[in-house]
């Protein structure tokens, strides 16, 4: 009786909440609006660019490379039949980004992408490299969202608009070899969080990304340099296309939702990891609640898995 009540009590006052401040639905329309897309160039950007494009989108690539956004508006332009503007510019220099957001003209569905991943122990990898990703993944986040908001805030057909941050699912759970990058992705998340809170007056709505291992130029150079603790468990999530993920990424950018996994382990992370970050969904809300407890028992089985996993590898090594 005791347990019962324990399970139906969350679920009670979940349902009293709703009734009382019942979540919004939106749609974030994306056909004739300007979506601006950073790390543009390649990977899972350009994948968004193609399918943004097709959908009717005036696109904009900001990425480092000249030569390789010069190829992505190609390769857009020929499976689309429409222009986009590029911008070559580093997001880790303010005033380059500024200048670039400023050229493209205001901005409805802003899509931060760029990343850098360099994985290593935090013992062995340099503090230039660490201060990379950060630089990067997290202080180059920043320096396109204060670039962005001030138009994003003046547009003048007040439809919700959408900011998207790409992170991972090293920025939901940390991996082994993943020190640096999920600092740098986790800090994503907060970023989203505080972000969501001052823009949702503006009717501008916040999203995470969440994607795995993606089939991409990097996740191949990333391979060659992955320690041998890394692979082990970090491949059991498996990997995806950049258009699966930029489909995903796109389809919850359009529907406003916060939190946007990209396969199956995503969703059981979304669920796990929620903790007070909006939902939207009243049905996600209540998976979340319904099945907290069950998915901590399944995360820690996977936590003392990894452990075993270290652990014996050491010892293996320590032997030979």
């Amino acid at each position: 009786m005791v347990l019962l009540s324990l399970i139906l009590l969350p679920i009670l006052l979940l349902l009293l909440l709703y009734f009382i401040v019942r979540p919004r639905p939106v749609t974030i329309p994306i056909k004739n609006r300007h979506v601006f897309i950073t790390g543009g160039s390649s990977g899972i950007g350009l994948a968004l660019a193609h399918q943004a494009a097709s959908q009717g989108a005036r696109v904009s690539l900001l990425a480092r490379s000249l030569n390789k956004l010069q190829e992505a508006k190609e390769s857009i332009r020929r499976s689309s039949g429409l222009d986009v503007s590029i911008f070559s510019a580093d997001v880790r220099d303010y005033d380059a980004v500024q200048k670039a957001v400023n050229d493209a003209g205001p901005i409805d569905v802003l899509v931060v992408n760029q990343g850098v991943f360099v994985p290593q122990e935090l013992d062995k990898q340099g503090l230039d490299e660490i201060k990379f990703m950060i630089d990067v993944n997290l202080m180059g986040s920043f320096n396109v969202i204060k670039a962005a908001l001030p138009l994003m805030k003046e547009r003048k057909d007040r439809l919700p608009a959408s900011i998207s941050l790409i992170s991972s699912q090293a920025g939901q759970v940390g991996i082994y070899g993943y020190t640096a990058y999920s600092a740098s992705k986790f800090g994503l998340r907060g970023l989203a969080e505080a972000l969501q809170q001052e823009v949702i007056a503006d009717n501008i709505h916040v999203s995470v990304v969440y994607p795995p291992d993606t089939d991409t130029p990097g996740f191949e150079k990333e391979n060659e340099v992955r320690p041998e603790l890394t692979k082990l468990l970090a491949g059991s999530s498996g990997s995806m296309k950049a258009d699966e993920v930029a489909k995903k990424a796109l389809d919850g950018i359009k529907s406003g939702s916060f939190t946007v996994p990209c396969n199956f382990e995503g969703h059981m992370l979304a669920i796990a990891t929620a903790g007070l970050s909006p939902e939207r969904s009243f049905l996600m809300a209540f998976i979340e609640v319904a099945s907290v407890g069950v998915l901590r028992l399944v995360g820690l089985f996977f936590q003392w898995n990894w452990y075993q996993t270290i652990e014996n590898w050491h010892a293996k090594k320590n032997r030979t």
